[in-house]
């Protein structure tokens, strides 16, 4: 199987270098099929490892992956201080101003957001669920690493699409308390609970901060079932990895 790969179709400087894993190509057996990027999931080790080596050969990445401990949370960090430590650093996003330092996202169901500016002088991954973007991890994203939103993309890519994403009373009135969302981001379902638009939520978020190009948010990794892994469907699965990094 050919490896699966989505380019961010937004307008980037030529140095901005961003792609996204998709779930076929790799070389991982069920419940993993195939290109798991994860080694905290459950699959082989040396799987992994070799679906991350391929990923590295094709996209001729200048350096090894700055890989985080995602905790849905809302911290976000200055990957140049990463590489020095021997251990993943507990944190939801990073960014850097480096050449050739490679940030990862992992996701399977959360959106993997990428940002860069119309220069091209920085480039950030966020891993945002529905407690990082209701704890408000873009806007601290934004604020912590003094960005010029106007300047600003954002691609989001894909994640669990508004048809397929039912959540609880409570979440939506977490959102709606803390003016993370509005009212048309939620629909009932059929079950008396709600339906949550989580790119469209991520996407409002942006355009509040009054980011100056906006792109992505389409796809559906619960219904895609082909091309994207998703832990609401399967619960033991692998992780797809969102790449950005600024190339000479």
């Amino acid at each position: 199987m050919t490896l699966a790969l989505i380019q961010p179709d937004w307008p980037a400087p030529a140095q901005v270098k961003a792609f996204m894993t998709q779930r076929g190509g790799g070389v991982s057996v069920e419940p993993y099929r195939s290109l798991n990027m994860a080694t905290h999931v459950g699959d082989e080790l040396s799987a992994v490892l070799a679906n991350r080596k391929q990923v590295a050969e094709r996209l001729a990445l200048p350096s090894q992956p700055v890989w985080l401990n995602q905790v849905h949370g809302v911290r976000v960090v200055h990957a140049d201080d990463c590489v020095l430590s021997d251990s993943l650093p507990e944190a939801d996003g990073a960014w850097t101003s480096d050449q050739h330092r490679v940030l990862a996202i992992m996701t399977a169901d959360c959106l993997p957001i990428l940002l860069t500016d119309q220069q091209g002088s920085f480039v950030m991954a966020l891993h945002a669920g529905w407690r990082g973007l209701a704890d408000g991890i873009i806007q601290r994203a934004v604020n912590d690493a003094h960005l010029v939103p106007e300047r600003v993309m954002a691609w989001v890519g894909p994640g669990i699409g508004f048809s397929a994403f039912e959540v609880g009373h409570e979440v939506r009135e977490c959102f709606l308390t803390q003016g993370r969302a509005q009212c048309h981001h939620f629909k009932s379902s059929p079950s008396g609970l709600w339906l949550a638009n989580l790119a469209g939520i991520a996407l409002w978020q942006l355009e509040q901060l009054n980011v100056g190009w906006l792109g992505g948010g389409h796809w559906c990794t619960f219904e895609q079932r082909e091309r994207f892994f998703s832990y609401r469907r399967e619960g033991v699965t692998g992780r797809m990895t969102a790449l950005i990094w600024l190339d000479a």
